[in-house]
């Protein structure tokens, strides 16, 4: 006798369910994204962010990379053969009088640069906060040298402080007597000079965060300091200046590690000299390049590196833990 049941087959109803357990598995729950949306959306990510990845790797990563390597290498353009002479290169350098001028000159180079600038900048900030017409015009006069190349710059100042150049100059038009003076022709002027047209080339830039710190403040606050009888130098001290803390950490920072990399306005300007009394440590480093000592120029650029390590992360440490006890 035949069975009267009639073989078993998947119901429409239950291939839809199936159909919805596996979109259910690929986009997950309302609301959140399954996992192989996430996977593909993270794939998307790292695509993008390639491009940026390998400019990194190329220009940044390989060469420190490798700038590491030589500076424990004798490697020079008078020999065909390269060989590992570990710290050679830096105690040549140290008994030739070459790193620690060049590691002075460049620490009081920084400290002018970042010390002139941050002052200079604060107080033209403090000036042209309320935008206005006027106050705009001033912002975009100061930004103006940002936008110049530094080695023009740099030979614009090296004409203006020349002995006959403009700077004298107006010192005789509103001094008495005839000045002459050769700003750049003697070491300490020559070094504080540089270093102040360094700092002119970036203060517009250090104005603008100072500012944008500034208008951050809550009025509240300085309305409420202006009622208890606070005058204008008590707000900026106690106010002002406190709550200006992220921007103030952001711009010494920024001014005193960029400063040891300092070399297109000091080539314009000095060459170096006068004899050496300029030569910061990548000016060192150039002229070991320039004279064939590959290593012994790779060793200066890798004292560059951990200056700026050995600086920045305690520097942004202790800036950080005064941004919290203010």
């Amino acid at each position: 006798m035949k069975s009267l049941e009639k073989p078993t087959r998947p119901s429409r109803t239950r291939g839809l369910v199936e159909q919805g357990d596996r979109l259910s598995q690929e986009s997950g729950p309302p609301g959140r994204p399954g996992p192989r949306r996430r996977a593909r959306r993270t794939l998307y990510h790292y695509l993008f962010a390639l491009p940026s990845i390998v400019l990194v790797l190329v220009f940044f990563a390989v060469p420190f990379v490798a700038n590491g390597v030589f500076a424990f290498l004798q490697w020079t353009g008078y020999s065909d053969t390269i060989r590992w002479t570990g710290l050679t290169n830096f105690r040549l350098l140290d008994e030739l009088g070459t790193l620690s001028h060049a590691i002075r000159v460049t620490v009081i180079y920084a400290a002018v640069s970042m010390v002139v600038q941050n002052a200079v900048s604060l107080a033209l900030a403090t000036a042209l906060q309320q935008t206005n017409r006027i106050n705009t015009v001033f912002r975009s006069l100061f930004f103006i040298p940002v936008l110049i190349s530094p080695l023009a710059a740099g030979y614009i100042w090296a004409a203006a402080l020349s002995p006959h150049g403009p700077v004298n100059a107006f010192l005789t038009a509103v001094l008495p007597g005839s000045h002459h003076y050769a700003w750049l022709g003697h070491d300490t002027s020559a070094l504080v000079a540089v270093a102040s047209v360094d700092a002119w080339k970036w203060t517009g830039l250090v104005t603008l965060v100072y500012i944008a710190g500034l208008n951050r403040i809550p009025r509240s606050v300085v309305e409420a300091a202006t009622l208890d009888g606070a005058g204008a130098w008590r707000r900026f001290r106690s106010v002002k200046f406190p709550l200006l803390a992220p921007s103030f950490t952001f711009n010494v920072v920024v001014t005193l590690v960029g400063s040891f990399s300092a070399l297109d306005v000091v080539f314009s300007t000095t060459g170096g000299g006068p004899g050496d009394a300029t030569t910061v440590l990548n000016v060192a480093v150039y002229n070991q390049y320039g004279q064939g000592f590959f290593g012994t120029a790779s060793a200066l650029g890798f004292v560059i590196t951990l200056m700026v390590i050995v600086t920045a992360v305690p520097l942004i440490g202790w800036l950080r833990r005064r941004e919290v006890q203010l």
